[in-house]
C-alpha cells in the first residue's frame, strides 16, 4: 500500500485529516506527523480502519534541539504488512495532550507511563495512578526519562489508591507482592463476594530498573548486552528486536543463512518456555508427574541451547547483520537427534494431560477471556490467539517463515484449556519449523560486522513466545542511543489476566496466572 491510499482510508473516518508529513521511511514503516489537534481523531480512525490496538504509545524529549516533546503512537496493519507510526509535537511550555484512553482502551497504560516518566499529562484520562514509580518511595515532580533529570529530589508524600468494591459480604484478599518460589513480585488485590472473584487489581512495578534510561548514551555493543537482560526468559527475542531496529538504521542487510539460524534459536526459546508453562499449569492443579516430565523436557532444550551457543538462555547469539553462532553439519545432527527425543517425551506429556479427567476439568472453562474483551484491552500474542484473534508476526511479517509454510495456532474458547492447546500446537509447530530451517542452512555467509549507527530511528519487532516484542530506537549522529522504547507483550496482557479470573475462585488464580505466564521484569521497565 502506498501513502496516498492509507491517507484516503483515514479521511473516510476523519475527513479533516491533513498530515504535516507522510513517508514510507522503510518498506514496513509508514510515518505520519499531524497537528496536536488532529492526533486523537487520527488515532481513532487508524484504530478503526486497520483495525489495530495501540501497539505502543510513547514520548521523546526533544527540548534541547527543538524546545518540544514528541508523542509517537504505533499501529500495525497486518493486511498491508506495515507499521504505522503517528507522531505529534508538544511544546515544552505546555506538556499535555488529549487522552485517547476513553476511546481506545489500549492507550490507557501507555498514557499513565508517559505521565509518570515525562510529566506530560494526558488530559481526560480517568486513571493517572503511577505504574512503576511507586508513590511510597518516589517523590512527586521527578520525571526520569526527561533529558535534564539528574537525581531524585523532594520528600515522599504519596500512597497508592486501590480501587475498592463496596457492598455487604464483599471482602478484600491481598496477595503479594512477595510470593513463594522464585517468581517475580506483584501485588494482587482480590475482591470477592462469597467465593467468586468480582474484581482483581494488579499492582506491578516492583522490579522497575529504569531500563529505557539505561539505554541512553550507549553504543550498539553495550546496548545489545543490555537488551538480552530485559526479560530473562525472552533474551533472544529481545536481542533480536533490538538488533533488527539497529540494522534498519544502519541499513545493514541480513544474509539468508543468518536469518535461518536466528529462526532456529527463536523457536528453541519458544519451545522451552511452552514446556515450562505446561508443567507450571500441571503443578498448579497438583498434577506433579506431568510437571516433572515437562521440567525434563525444558532442561533438555536448555542443554541443547548451551551445546549450540554456549548459553542456556541464548545470550551472545545475535550480532549486527547476522549471528555469532554457526550451525554446521555436526550441530544439525545434534539438533535433530535431540528434538527426536524431546518430541517423544512431549507427546507422552500431552497424552498424560489429555487422559486425566480431573486435569481437564480444572482447565476447561476456567479463566475465560472472551474475544471482545481481548480486542478492547489490546491483548496480544499467545493470549490473543487463544481468544480467537489471529495475530502472529510470523504470519504477517514472515521473512523465512513464509518458506517454511508457517501455521498459526488459534483457539476460540479463551480459557486455560485454549491457552494450553495453543502452547501444545506451537511447541509441535516449532519443532517442525526447526526441521525446515535446518534443511535450508548451508555453508555460507552469516555476516558479522562492526555496526556504526548513524542518525535515525526505526522499529524492530519479533514474535516472541508470549507475543510481539517491540524496540523503537532513536540514535544521534555519533551513533549513541537517544531513546529506546521497549514494549514486552506482558505490558499489554496483565490486564487480560485481571478480566479472565472474574467469576472464578481464588484457588484457580495460580492456574489462570500460569496459563498467561506474564513477565514481571518485561513489564516493569
Amino acid at each position: 500500500m502506498d501513502c496516498p491510499e492509507i491517507i484516503s482510508r483515514i479521511r473516510k473516518e476523519f475527513p479533516q485529516f491533513s498530515p504535516l508529513f507522510s513517508a514510507l521511511v522503510y518498506p514496513d514503516e509508514l510515518r505520519l506527523r499531524v497537528e496536536p489537534k488532529d492526533f486523537k481523531d487520527t488515532c481513532i480512525a487508524l484504530h478503526k480502519i486497520l483495525p489495530s490496538p495501540i501497539e505502543a504509545l510513547f514520548a521523546v524529549d526533544e527540548r534541547k534541539a527543538a524546545q518540544k516533546f514528541a508523542i509517537n503512537c504505533v499501529f500495525v496493519s497486518f493486511k498491508e504488512r506495515q507499521w504505522i507510526i503517528l507522531s505529534m509535537d508538544i511544546p515544552e511550555e505546555n506538556p499535555a495532550f488529549e487522552s485517547l484512553a476513553r476511546s481506545i482502551y489500549s492507550a490507557s497504560l501507555f498514557e499513565r507511563e508517559i505521565k509518570e516518566m515525562f510529566g506530560i499529562e494526558p488530559k481526560g484520562n480517568p486513571d493517572l495512578r503511577r505504574l512503576n514509580l511507586h508513590d511510597e518511595v518516589w517523590p512527586q515532580g521527578n520525571y526520569p526519562l526527561r533529558k535534564d533529570f539528574k537525581k531524585v529530589q523532594g520528600d515522599v508524600q504519596g500512597e497508592y489508591k486501590f480501587d475498592r468494591v463496596d457492598g455487604v459480604g464483599v471482602f478484600e484478599v491481598p496477595v503479594g507482592p512477595v510470593h513463594a518460589g522464585i517468581i517475580g513480585p506483584g501485588h494482587f488485590r482480590f475482591s470477592v463476594a462469597g467465593e467468586p472473584i468480582i474484581n482483581l487489581e494488579a499492582r506491578l512495578g516492583f522490579t522497575h530498573r529504569g531500563v529505557e534510561k539505561l539505554f541512553e548514551g550507549k553504543l550498539y555493543p553495550q546496548a545489545l548486552r543490555l537488551a538480552e537482560c530485559v526479560s530473562g526468559d525472552s533474551s533472544f527475542a529481545h536481542s533480536l528486536s533490538f538488533t533488527q531496529a539497529a540494522e534498519k538504521i544502519a541499513m545493514i542487510p541480513v544474509p539468508k543463512q543468518a536469518a535461518y539460524i536466528r529462526a532456529v534459536f527463536l523457536e528453541l526459546e519458544r519451545m522451552y518456555n511452552h514446556a515450562n508453562d505446561i508443567g507450571g499449569m500441571s503443578l498448579d492443579v497438583g498434577f506433579s508427574f506431568p510437571a516433572a516430565l515437562a521440567a525434563i523436557i525444558k532442561e533438555a532444550i536448555l542443554q541443547l541451547n548451551e551445546k549450540l551457543s554456549a548459553s542456556r538462555y541464548l545470550k551472545g547469539v545475535n550480532c549486527a547483520g547476522g549471528v555469532l553462532t554457526e550451525i554446521d553439519e555436526a550441530k544439525k545432527k545434534l539438533i535433530r537427534r535431540s528434538l527426536k527425543n524431546i518430541q517423544r517425551d512431549f507427546s507422552e506429556l500431552v497424552k498424560i494431560l489429555n487422559s486425566s479427567v480431573s486435569f481437564m476439568d480444572r482447565v476447561d472453562t476456567t479463566g475465560v477471556l472472551r474475544r471482545k474483551t481481548a480486542e478492547d484491552l489490546g491483548i496480544v500474542g499467545l493470549a490473543a490467539r487463544a481468544s480467537g484473534i489471529p495475530t502472529d508476526l510470523r504470519k504477517y511479517f514472515p521473512g523465512v517463515y513464509q518458506e517454511a509454510k508457517f501455521k498459526m495456532a488459534v483457539e476460540q474458547s479463551g480459557d486455560c484449556l485454549a491457552r494450553l492447546k495453543v502452547r501444545i500446537a506451537e511447541f509441535e509447530e516449532s519443532a517442525r519449523l526447526i526441521g525446515e530451517f535446518l534443511d535450508k542452512i548451508k555453508p555460507g555467509e552469516i555476516n558479522r560486522v562492526e555496526l556504526e549507527l548513524r542518525e535515525g530511528s526505526a522499529l524492530g519487532y519479533t514474535e516472541g513466545w508470549r507475543g510481539p516484542v517491540l524496540y523503537w530506537l532513536k540514535t544521534n549522529s555519533g551513533g549513541l542511543i537517544e531513546r529506546c522504547k521497549i514494549v514486552d507483550p506482558s505490558f499489554h496482557n496483565w490486564q487480560g489476566l485481571a478480566y479472565a479470573v472474574l467469576g472464578n475462585i481464588i484457588p484457580d488464580f495460580p492456574l489462570c496466572n500460569k496459563s498467561f505466564d506474564l513477565s514481571y521484569s518485561g513489564n516493569d521497565l
